[in-house]
């Protein structure tokens, strides 16, 4: 093309005469053709660059929908998802076109952090701007979060997950007769110390904050939980870890891990009182004294947890009470409360030491732990010193 265009100048650069005449009317036509071609190469040129910009553009602009939606599609943020994860789950369902326009819309919002697990109405085909402000809008959210702290009674726990999933708590009451139909499986309610098995849901509904899909009736919301239970002590490997280097049954350790649960007032001592408890019940084949079974019998009959230095001894020595370690030497008769990780890792690995008493010396909830009695006695005295009600007991 380029030497045409060089012999097309050099012809229109002879002298002019007839023959030059006619040379340079043949050249002027070679270049009149020179120059539509090069016209040519430079739109054709210009046409791939414009394409290629624009296939390039596309694949760095994101994907998306125009305008607030079409049909409403109910859709379930999981806990802790990212904005990915999110942006996947609405693409999923057809609410925004790509995960990238929605993740390039979250993160123009600062308040994009706010947005909280559960269900949510949205509409199919929003634009993502549209689709982060309706999750940042309350009323769009269907299901509530329900948080379970450690520590919580089976009894209690039904009243908060009826305040939080609107069910009637008779509704949990009835669906934990059967634990077993729940997801708990049947070797759980087996024990080596050969004492009787509480065969309830007690201990099995792990603590933790949850988001329960709106339509969930009362077994359901229990199997959820009771499946959170069974996860993680399966990735602690709990049971085979309790039998291998406590050579106690699961459901034992359950129940230390209740007990120290309910004893403890500070995390750190979690792991010394379920030693304390497995030196009575097992090296020294003593009575617990653990105050907080007798609170639980006297929840379980209807009646409110005392402070112990304000319960009486009947209510202590009580023989109708399957629960009692004030007289009953061993391990209750099953769990007292729903324990949380901390708890279970400390009756799993307690703290090595020969301690058979303990008690709670300051208004933090330390304890001060013991092997004799008089020394147990000497913390007590501390204990009231410090303003804790046990003196006269």
């Amino acid at each position: 093309m380029i030497d045409e265009l060089d012999v097309a100048f050099e012809e229109d650069a002879e002298p002019s005469g007839s023959r030059g005449s006619h040379r340079n009317r043949k050249g002027r036509g070679r270049s009149a053709i020179a120059l539509v071609m090069t016209l040519l190469l430079f739109a054709v040129l210009g046409g791939g660059v414009y394409f290629g910009y624009t296939k390039v553009q596309d694949f760095f602009v994101a994907a998306d929908y125009d305008g607030t939606g079409s049909d409403p599609v109910e859709v379930t943020i999981a806990k802790n998802s990212s904005l990915t994860e999110i942006g996947n789950a609405l693409v999923k369902v057809d609410v925004v076109k790509s995960t990238k326009a929605f993740v390039e819309a979250a993160e123009a919002e600062p308040r994009s952090k706010n947005i909280q697990s559960g269900t949510y109405v949205l509409r199919r085909q929003m634009a993502a701007e549209h689709a982060v402000i309706q999750l940042l809008d309350p009323n769009t959210r269907l299901s509530r979060g329900v948080t379970i702290p450690e520590g919580k009674t089976a009894k209690q726990t039904y009243e908060l997950l009826a305040k939080g999933t609107g069910l009637p708590v008779k509704d949990f009451e009835e669906a934990a007769k059967d634990p077993v139909a729940l997801g708990v499986p049947d070797w759980w309610f087996k024990r080596n110390d050969g004492k009787q098995v509480s065969k309830t849901a007690e201990g099995f509904l792990f603590p933790d904050t949850y988001e329960f899909d709106p339509k969930a009736n009362a077994t359901q919301v229990l199997r959820t939980m009771v499946g959170r239970f069974l996860t993680v002590t399966g990735e602690m490997a709990y049971a085979d870890e309790v039998q291998r280097n406590r050579k106690v049954s699961p459901y034992e350790a359950l129940i230390v891990a209740s007990l120290a649960q309910a004893e403890a007032g500070v995390p750190a001592d979690l792991p010394k009182i379920a030693r304390v408890a497995y030196n009575r019940a097992y090296v020294k084949d003593m009575v617990l004294q653990f105050d907080v079974t007798t609170n639980y019998w006297l929840e379980l009959n209807g009646k409110d947890p005392k402070h112990s230095g304000n319960l009486l001894q009947k209510e202590m020595d009580d023989p109708k009470n399957p629960y009692n370690t004030e007289v009953v030497k061993g391990l209750p008769v099953g769990p007292i409360n729903s324990p949380g990780k901390a708890a279970l890792l400390g009756s799993m690995r307690p703290t090595n030491g020969p301690w058979l008493f303990f008690v709670a010396i300051d208004k933090k909830g330390n304890s001060a732990f013991a092997v004799t009695d008089a020394d147990h006695q000497k913390n007590v005295q501390k204990a009231c010193a410090n303003g804790i009600d046990l003196c006269g007991k």
